[in-house]
């Protein structure tokens, strides 16, 4: 049952007309504050279609970067609200090494933050944008590379681990 509708969705995300806009939305909304993986949704697409590989890649860094963005954004407008935290050392840290810091913007917990400190420091936008782009595309490119690494087979006993 479960590994019928787990085959189900791969086939329907590995879909172009389905698969790279789910792929844009999931990653557009985990790079914002909301507890989100994208990772799964690429997985998904690639491993549904290879030829999808690059396409599922660039599309996720791209929605990630804009949910970066608006990161960035927030925190331009919520000087107030980190009002408290300015002493703290990570602005001390933003401060000192500038839109550079974006590329740790990939990185679990910290990074959507960061995007959004970054954003109440006014750090330069476009280099920041620039910066958080490519740190997301390695991520994505690194993440989506080393799951599609991994036997079929792993897959199938984690899914009967799992109670498939």
């Amino acid at each position: 049952m479960i590994e019928s509708a787990v085959l189900w969705l791969l086939k329907l995300l590995s879909a172009p007309a389905v698969g790279l806009s789910s792929v844009f939305v999931i990653s557009f909304v985990s790079a914002t504050l909301v507890p989100l993986g994208s990772e799964p949704a690429v997985f998904a697409v690639v491993k549904g279609n290879s030829a999808m590989f690059w396409p599922a890649i660039l599309v996720a860094t791209l929605g990630n970067t804009l949910g970066g963005a608006l990161d960035y954004f927030i925190g331009y407008r919520a000087k107030k609200a980190f009002a408290k935290e300015r002493e703290s050392r990570w602005f001390g840290w933003l401060a000192r090494y500038g839109a550079k810091t974006m590329l740790l913007s990939w990185l679990p917990g910290i990074g959507d933050p960061l995007c959004t400190l970054g954003g109440w420091l006014h750090l330069p936008f476009w280099p920041s944008v620039g910066y958080m782009a490519i740190g997301k595309f390695m991520r994505y490119l690194t993440m989506t590379s080393a799951l599609l690494y991994i036997p079929d087979g792993f897959w199938k006993d984690l899914a009967r681990l799992l109670g498939g």
